[in-house]
């Protein structure tokens, strides 16, 4: 909420100044949003909800405002709610708030709640229309983790630069922190989570062959929390240091759309224990898609990916090891504001599935189908 005050306090102020380098139209107030309505089932495994028996706890809202102040300064929010099976409940949050003073086209600036980026396409997971898959691969793109996967709190430079025959570059680097709450489980529970740092760059090159783009995506975080363990008779207090990469490629040919991208992350956990040396655990994780897309016509776009993930590549036994999610997916423009999508998953593995909402047990084999409409403006 301050940084909305001074938002609009500056943009009274700049617009009050600078109003004769705008149109009216270019300084006018832009709201836009988009409502949606999804339903999950599956075969066996309860999956982000209660889905053997069907749910439709697969809802969100968002409603997004910006002005432009000047010909190089923006102010804008997005305010978005969402209830998937135990998470969001419908509770409204700013997704994202930010000031955007874009100096030159290779130099700009942006300060507040900044999408992270990551990848082909984090810092468009929360635009439903964008996309023609219900859910992008999960081995990337984790819906369940999107609340603090999607933005960091911070500042972010960027820019775009032509570099003659070789293309143009497109990078973005930030530095700021993030908002996370750890799940409690039987095991341990979590308070005091603080994130101090999380910084990043993804740099994209347009290459000269026509519509291929070639992405590579670095990040570094670390975490802190106070931890307690059922028989222990202290506080822990665990330190948690991650880093990735990922790289990525886009191919554009008319109505083609074909992306692939494959990403590891290291985490090293540091437990200091009174009177004795540290525990210190390391677990390496790997995940990567393939993804194609075609629009047949307006109204029609066909999409099918196969997505891979290992939560530690050094334990590849047993089926909360892996998963390999085979999906197909018709998406329908109905109307140029309102579209359809039916999905189907054919899964192989468990390591997107959690214990908690399984207590019988978890099944190797099981089929997810995913639908979801979506009204934006």
């Amino acid at each position: 909420m301050r940084w909305l005050m001074v938002a609009l306090t500056l943009s009274a102020l700049v617009t009050n100044a600078r109003a004769d380098e705008l149109t009216p139209e270019e300084s006018a107030i832009q709201i836009h949003g988009f409502v949606s309505q999804g339903a999950l089932l599956t075969s066996d495994n309860n999956f982000l909800a209660n889905t053997e028996r069907g749910s439709f706890e697969f809802s969100e809202g968002a409603i997004t405002i910006t002005k432009q102040l000047d010909s190089k300064l923006r102010v804008g929010f997005q305010l978005f709610a969402r209830d998937l099976g135990p998470l969001g409940n419908y509770s409204a949050k700013f997704d994202w708030f930010n000031l955007d003073y874009h100096w030159r086209d290779w130099l700009g600036v942006r300060a507040g709640r900044v999408k992270i980026p990551w990848g082909l396409y984090n810092d468009s997971a929360d635009v439903d229309a964008a996309h023609a898959v219900v859910l992008l691969p999960q081995s990337i793109y984790s819906i369940a983790n999107r609340d603090f996967l999607l933005a960091q709190t911070g500042v972010e430079i960027y820019g775009y630069r032509r570099i003659g025959a070789l293309g143009a570059l497109d990078y973005r680097a930030f530095a700021g922190t993030v908002y996370l709450q750890l799940p409690a489980t039987p095991a341990v529970m979590y308070s005091n989570e603080d994130v101090p740092y999380i910084v990043g760059t993804r740099v994209a090159w347009e290459t000269p062959a026509p519509g291929l783009r070639v992405v590579g995506s670095v990040y570094g975080a670390e975490l802190s929390a106070d931890a307690v363990q059922p028989g222990v008779p202290f506080t822990l207090h665990p330190v948690q240091q991650s880093k990735g990469v990922m790289a990525s490629l886009e191919y554009t040919a008319d109505a083609l759309v074909v992306a692939a991208e494959y990403s590891r992350g290291h985490s090293e956990v540091t437990v200091p224990l009174p009177g004795m040396p540290p525990s210190v655990s390391a677990v390496t994780a790997e995940g990567g898609y393939l993804m194609a897309s075609y629009r047949l016509a307006p109204w029609i776009q066909p999409a099918m990916y196969y997505s891979f993930s290992y939560p530690n590549v050094g334990n590849r036994d047993g089926s909360a090891q892996h998963s390999h999610d085979s999906a197909a997916s018709l998406r329908f423009d109905i109307t140029p504001n309102w579209i359809l999508k039916i999905e189907g998953h054919a899964v192989r593995g468990t390591a997107g599935v959690t214990e908690a909402m399984n207590p019988d047990g978890r099944s190797n084999r099981w089929y997810l189908l995913a639908a979801k409409t979506t009204v934006y403006f």
